[in-house]
């Protein structure tokens, strides 16, 4: 049995280890925000945070996060008011919105590590995470309009 926490509620699973986290989290836990992409963690649309690290779920074993805290975009905020999501909204970031939280997921974990980043922190950053639509500039101005009303939450 593996016993992990996600968005702050302990959980077990009894399934497959090799499970990708990405189909536990949507299948069994109905945590659909977390998007399939590639199914390679070459396009971001899976990602979650793992103890706090932007992680890709679609390659990351349940296994692999035992003992561990899970938060995907349901968790980031409970009422959708973190700094980024707000930022996101007011700056009309998403187009098909297919990778977005993908891409504010990427950027939390940016922010929590670097709150005050730079445009070469912010594209390094976000260099993994794909958008079809193109809205890399707005995405950037997103990231750097939560960092400066303290997105790190």
């Amino acid at each position: 049995m593996i016993k992990l926490t996600v968005n702050g509620t302990e959980r077990q699973f009894d399934g497959d280890p090799a499970l990708p986290l990405l189909w536990y989290l949507r299948d069994t836990l109905g945590q659909t925000g977390t998007k399939f992409g590639c199914g390679m963690a070459l396009c971001g649309a899976c990602t979650v945070h793992i103890d706090g690290a932007a992680t890709r779920s679609c390659i990351t074993p349940v296994a692999a996060v035992a003992g561990k805290r899970v938060t995907t975009i349901e968790g980031l905020s409970p009422d959708g008011r973190h700094p980024l999501q707000q930022a996101w909204q007011e700056l009309n970031v998403a187009q098909c919105g297919y990778c977005q939280t993908g891409q504010i997921m990427q950027a939390a974990s940016l922010l929590q590590t670097k709150p005050n980043p730079s445009d070469d922190d912010i594209d390094l950053a976000m260099a993994g995470n794909l958008c079809r639509c193109g809205t890399y500039t707005r995405i950037r101005a997103a990231i750097r309009q939560a960092a400066a009303q303290g997105g790190a939450k």
